[in-house]
């Protein structure tokens, strides 16, 4: 056995899960045009039992409202793993309008080629998310509430 058998070709590419932590960052700081350079031309992007985005474009278009729909947009990921191309990230997702502030869970794949993201699909359970979402509104309208002067 070689004393040589676990030494890597040096690269300047980044992985596959730096391309996918790459991506994620961008999108907290709504810089769609840096998330864009991460796509591939024909990247498929899916929220499961949502209609899938095909192409660049049908995907940027979606990612453009982001900006004008949040006040702020956060990732904090739990787990990343990354096996060749494929990258399964879990993390908690949170869009703050205004006072409201949804967090869920959000467990996705990303395959990355040629430093490119071919395909986004995330899973998220919907009732979690409608709990999230009602509980964000309760707390905002409380805190609200609790800032008005009394009568």
């Amino acid at each position: 056995m070689s004393d040589h058998a676990d030494v890597l070709p040096a690269t300047d590419a980044p992985s596959s899960a730096d391309t996918v932590r790459a991506f994620l960052t961008a999108l907290e700081r709504f810089d769609v045009r840096a998330a864009g350079e991460l796509l591939d031309p024909d990247v498929v992007y899916e929220n499961v039992s949502l209609p899938a985005a095909h192409g660049r474009a049908a995907t940027l278009r979606l990612l453009r409202s982001m900006p004008r729909a949040l006040s702020r947009f956060e990732v904090h990921t739990h787990r990343l793993a990354a096996a060749g191309p494929v990258v399964l990230t879990e993390r908690t997702d949170v869009m703050v309008v205004g006072r409201v502030r949804v967090a869920f869970w959000v467990c996705g794949t990303f395959e990355v080629h040629g430093g490119r993201i071919t395909l986004w699909r995330d899973y998220f359970d919907w009732a979690a998310t409608t709990g999230a979402l009602v509980s964000g509104v309760t707390r905002a309208v409380g805190s609200l509430l609790r800032g008005r002067p009394r009568r």
